[in-house]
């Protein structure tokens, strides 16, 4: 592969509940039943934190909102592992 065939990262920026902006890629988009769904990884290698954003249309934009159930975290990661396998 050359150099300028490089799959390019899509990276977003966040502020944390320090007001600290915090770097996270998008590792993958999935949908679970109809709703669609965007995991996030820290640009930090050796980190194996995974963040899932429900992807939800508010006055016609995409609006990002943490997954915090458990049960729906669930849902999604396992569909995520679906893909990888």
């Amino acid at each position: 592969m050359e150099e300028n065939e490089k799959e390019e990262k899509q990276i977003m920026s966040f502020k944390d509940e320090d007001g600290n902006k915090v770097d996270l890629e998008a590792i993958a988009r999935i949908f679970v039943e109809e709703t669609e769904y965007v995991l996030l990884a820290p640009l930090d290698e050796e980190s194996e934190d995974v963040f899932a954003f429900r992807i939800d249309i508010v006055d016609e934009k995409e609006e990002l909102n943490l997954v915090e159930d458990d049960k729906e975290f669930e849902r999604v990661t396992k569909e995520y592992k679906k893909l990888l396998y």
